[in-house]
C-alpha cells in the first residue's frame, strides 16, 4: 500500500501549474529566470552601501560584455542598462531553456547627491562594481566648537 506524501503532492502540483502557465507567455513569478517579464525589473540586481566620502554599487551582470552595459547619473539616481546577448543557437531537441536575454535598465535611487565627474566601474567575474564620490554638500563636515 503506497502511503500519501504531502511534499510529493505539493511538487506534482507546482509541476502542473509550471507546465499549465508554459507556452501562455508566463513564468513562474519567483523563478531564477533572468530576464522573464516579471523579473526584469529587478535586474540586475545590486548591493550598494556608502561610507563618509563614497557610494558603492555591486550590480550582478553575468553573462553580460561590460560594452553592453550604460551607465547614468542624474543627481542621486543611477541607471544601469544594458543587454544581454542571445547565445548560441541549440540544434536539436530542447529539454530546457533558462538562460535568458535581452534589455534591461534599473535605477536606483542613491541616499545622496553624487559628484558625476568622479564615478569608476569595473567589471570582474560577472560583478560590476560601481564607486561614486559624494558630492561636497553631501559629505558630512566637522564643526568645531569654539569656546567663549
Amino acid at each position: 500500500m503506497a502511503s500519501w506524501d504531502v511534499f510529493r503532492e505539493l511538487d506534482n502540483l507546482r509541476r502542473e501549474i509550471d507546465e499549465a502557465f508554459r507556452g501562455a507567455g508566463m513564468n513562474r513569478p519567483f523563478g531564477p529566470t533572468f530576464l522573464s517579464p516579471v523579473t526584469s525589473r529587478r535586474f540586475p540586481m545590486v548591493n550598494f552601501s556608502e561610507d563618509e566620502g563614497n557610494v558603492y554599487v555591486e550590480a550582478l551582470v553575468p553573462g553580460v560584455d561590460p560594452k553592453d552595459v550604460e551607465l547614468s547619473v542624474l543627481r542621486n539616481t543611477l541607471t544601469i542598462s544594458g543587454e544581454r546577448k542571445p547565445f548560441a543557437e541549440i540544434k536539436g531537441i530542447v529539454h530546457r531553456t533558462e538562460l535568458g536575454s535581452g534589455k534591461f535598465s534599473r535605477t536606483l535611487e542613491l541616499p545622496v547627491d553624487i559628484d558625476a565627474n568622479k564615478i569608476t566601474a569595473q567589471c570582474k567575474d560577472g560583478i560590476m562594481t560601481i564607486t561614486m564620490a559624494k558630492a561636497e554638500h553631501a559629505k558630512p563636515k566637522k564643526i568645531e566648537i569654539k569656546l567663549s
